[in-house]
């Protein structure tokens, strides 16, 4: 069920009415939820858990807002408990401890910056120091800068893009796998663009389809330690990272150009992460599974 808010009426999903968000735009990236009107739901009341993550342990990279806060949300509902690493949003973060809390969960909250290859082994450290154990690894960081054409691509906007979304998932996973048990899931989160491709992101786009081959490639390598390794690809999400790097009037069409017209909200991409991190897909690795609003891709 959608829930009654403003902007995201049942009535109007149902109805298929094009749904737009007011013109706002954030200087700094990875934005700030709290600024952003209207907020993203990251919550669904009507997710009801069912113990699916019981005493295991998530790490959620990006997990202080967007879909790291929905995903966090949802495997607090399903008895896991959370670590969130986050680059600079304190604000934001305190708010998904406070939301994890409220459903029983834990949430441990580390501040830090994963392009630099010394915070993920820091990151591990913690986490094993408050939970003693990792037992399921969401890499879910990413930027983007939307430029007119590849000319308009700096070398460091290049570097920038590659050392945020891409390398952090060697990083991780490097220092998390000699901690990671049989049974044990890696999610990432890749996106529509790695197969319809974005005139505007070409570099983040390209991430996004090294994050495809990431995931392909490492399934077969961790396939006999048991371990799980998949993706998810959104579509257009109502997240900080839109209202941070695209202009405030684009942001006024923004999500349009799906079949359904409208942009995704964080909370329903939780319960495709939460299927990938649990029982629930133990035949499932090496996978990308596309939660877009009914945009058509090449798998």
């Amino acid at each position: 069920m959608i829930p009654m808010y403003p902007y995201y009426s049942e009535q109007t999903v149902c109805k298929q009415e094009p749904i737009t968000f007011p013109p706002q735009h954030q200087d700094r990236q990875p934005g700030l939820e709290y600024l952003m009107t209207p907020t993203p739901i990251s919550d669904n009341p009507g997710y009801k858990g069912s113990g699916k993550l019981a005493g295991r342990v998530a790490i959620i990279t990006g997990g202080d807002s967007g879909i790291g806060r929905a995903v966090a949300i949802a495997f607090a509902k399903e008895g896991a408990d959370i670590a969130i690493v986050y680059l600079y949003e304190r604000e934001d973060a305190v708010a998904t401890q406070q939301m994890v809390a409220k459903y029983g969960g834990r949430c441990l909250l580390i501040e830090g910056d994963l392009r630099h290859p010394a915070f993920s082994p820091e990151v591990v450290r913690r986490t094993l120091e408050c939970y003693g154990r990792i037992d399921i690894l969401i890499l879910n960081q990413g930027v983007q800068y939307p430029q007119q054409s590849i000319m308009g691509i700096s070398d460091e906007q290049l570097e920038q893009t590659y050392r945020t979304n891409i390398f952090p998932m060697f990083y991780m996973v490097r220092s998390a796998l000699p901690h990671l048990k049989p049974g044990s899931a890696i999610v990432s989160t890749a996106s529509v663009t790695a197969y319809a491709g974005a005139p505007l992101l070409v570099d983040y786009s390209s991430t996004k389809g090294a994050i495809v081959s990431f995931t392909r490639s490492l399934s077969l390598q961790l396939v006999k330690k048991g371990i799980r390794v998949n993706a998810v690809a959104p579509g257009p999400i109502w997240t900080p990272l839109i209202v941070s790097s695209y202009s405030a009037e684009y942001v006024k069409t923004f999500g349009l150009e799906t079949p359904m017209k409208r942009a995704g909200q964080p909370f329903e991409l939780a319960p495709t992460y939460v299927y990938l991190a649990s029982d629930d897909s133990s035949f499932v690795t090496g996978q990308v599974l596309h939660v877009n609003g009914g945009i058509m891709t090449e798998t």
